[in-house]
């Protein structure tokens, strides 16, 4: 029985099998942007993903270096972008943003720089904020334990110890100053 519909160019394996295979450098060219557009990369994630993709590293170089003069890889404005959001979503500290920043890839330099947005009353003051938001879930702990829970929460963030035992303290303070006193006693007569 013949088909109803004329051949349009065969099926998709032949068609596929008469394109040549893209040279290294349109692999690597695809390669990088589409990963820079879903989300903001570094040079060295760029590498990185191109050396697991086994593309030359002196074409995977040539691209990196066309891409950064257009502008497309930019490890500073990476490293500020990702300061900014992650001090504020997630409530890092310097040390902790400095952490993931040098995992990344970002130059030591350029993480200085970036984690220097942040100052230590804005670093004091994101840690009170999320000493406030948790401070409400460890109510009936003994003082002791909410002081190891929230004071852990902050170190897990990169907050110094110093800086997250003063603020919890400040915090347990306020508490207690702002609660009525049940063991107040008081004569009938």
């Amino acid at each position: 029985m013949a088909s109803r519909y004329p051949d349009r160019g065969g099926s998709s394996e032949s068609r596929a099998s008469k394109e040549p295979p893209l040279s290294p450098e349109e692999q690597a060219r695809a390669l990088c942007l589409r990963l820079l557009t879903g989300n903001p990369r570094t040079r060295k994630q760029l590498a990185d993903a191109m050396r697991k993709r086994e593309i030359p590293d002196d074409v995977a170089e040539q691209l990196l270096e066309r891409f950064q003069e257009a502008g497309l890889i930019d490890d500073q404005a990476f490293a500020n972008a990702w300061v900014e959001s992650r001090h504020r979503g997630r409530g890092l500290a310097r040390r902790a943003l400095a952490r993931e920043l040098q995992t990344r890839g970002v130059d030591a330099e350029l993480v200085t720089e970036a984690v220097s947005q942040l100052d230590s009353d804005q670093e004091e003051e994101r840690a009170r904020e999320l000493v406030d938001r948790k401070l409400r879930t460890t109510r009936g702990l003994e003082r002791d334990k909410r002081l190891r829970r929230l004071a852990g929460m902050l170190a897990r963030k990169g907050y110094p110890e110093g800086l997250a035992l003063r603020v919890v303290r400040r915090a347990l303070e306020q508490e207690g100053e702002d609660e009525p006193d049940v063991l107040e006693y008081h004569p009938l007569g």
